[in-house]
């Protein structure tokens, strides 16, 4: 795994990022974890999604694959191979796993569990995913993080202690 610096970032992850924010202020919105994620290669976006676990009844669909399966439904499966997935949350051990499957290349980050202290996903880390199962990627952190973190506060549904 390669951590980029500040100057190291892409001119357009704050552009990709707000895309990412808006789709979870859209979750927000409608009563779903105020999560989002979009999916960008060679500058071109992939896919946008959400988080609809509490609409959807469904507790696998997360905002990142969400987006990967839309992806693949419309661009195919390879299109994913070295993608950039831009996400407001630190991918859980679930998504970690899904973007590994798929192939990203790379992950943005606005926010981490440990910033909110969450308390339900013990000492996880998506770098301890990474190196637990071998998955080579570049990841960025903290864009737009105060942004996400305020809408992240302001949901209230999930019990954190932010630091």
């Amino acid at each position: 795994m390669t951590h980029e610096t500040d100057t190291q970032m892409g001119a357009d992850d704050e552009r990709w990022m707000r895309l990412a924010l808006g789709q979870a202020h859209e979750a927000h919105a409608r009563g779903d974890w105020p999560t989002g994620a979009v999916i960008v290669r060679n500058g071109a976006l992939l896919s946008a999604g959400q988080n609809r676990q509490n609409t959807q009844r469904d507790p696998i669909v997360h905002a990142e694959t969400d987006a990967i399966h839309v992806a693949a439904a419309q661009h195919g499966i390879d299109a994913l191979r070295g993608a950039t997935l831009y996400c407001t949350m630190e991918p859980c051990p679930m998504c970690a796993g899904a973007l590994k499957l798929a192939g990203v290349g790379r992950v943005v980050l606005a926010l981490r569990h440990a910033r909110l202290r969450r308390a339900d996903l013990g000492s996880y880390s998506f770098e301890a995913f990474c190196s637990m199962t071998g998955f080579d990627v570049m990841l960025t952190q903290d864009v737009l993080t105060d942004e996400y973190l305020a809408l992240r506060l302001a949901w209230g549904g999930d019990a954190v202690k932010p630091g």
